[in-house]
């Protein structure tokens, strides 16, 4: 069995995108393939120590899912499916999708609720991600001035994505056991 797994939220497609992106580095035996919330069961999450959570922000900072107008259910809907899966032991990394120019007021809201799920249920959150090179109004997900996880923003700086998902997953390495 795999040592991560990698779970998703996605509207659009984006976080799908860069969740295969980030098992692309990886072998079998390191990471799962990227499995998408809608499918998964909390046994699913249940059997990783490292996991490594995506979502995008939608509308107002909201978590996709049914009341953020979604065509499926998603984190709102799976997140309280997760109550009983005991963190104590899990090693977590989230990355998060925003607009910087069109919701600067909440961007990468999202983020924030898995992390505050997850730290709420004992697990160790790693792969803060620092808030420069952005330009946004505000984000709920900042906490001692960096982001809870990796921040992208595939509408206004796609450029940057790839080199921040290298230096990411680089920075988390460590905590994963894993050299990079």
């Amino acid at each position: 069995m795999a040592r991560i797994g990698i779970f998703f939220g996605t509207d659009t497609g984006n976080t799908r995108k860069i969740a295969k992106m980030i098992k692309k580095r990886f072998d079998d035996e390191t990471m799962a393939k990227p499995v998408n919330v809608t499918s998964a069961t909390p046994d699913d999450v249940a059997q990783y120590d490292y996991l490594i959570f995506g979502t995008p922000t939608l509308g107002e900072g909201l978590l996709p899912g049914l009341s953020a107008d979604c065509e499926n259910e998603s984190w709102e809907e799976f997140l309280p499916q997760l109550d009983d899966v005991d963190f104590s032991n899990k090693t977590v990394a989230i990355f998060g999708f925003g607009d910087q120019e069109g919701y600067s007021d909440e961007f990468v809201d999202a983020m924030m609720e898995i992390y505050l799920f997850v730290k709420d249920k004992g697990a160790k959150v790693v792969g803060q991600w620092p808030t420069d090179g952005y330009e946004f109004e505000h984000s709920e997900s900042i906490v001692d001035g960096r982001f809870v996880g990796l921040a992208l923003d595939q509408d206004n700086q796609s450029d940057l994505t790839e080199e921040r998902v290298t230096t990411w997953l680089s920075s988390i390495a460590p905590d994963f056991g894993l050299s990079l």
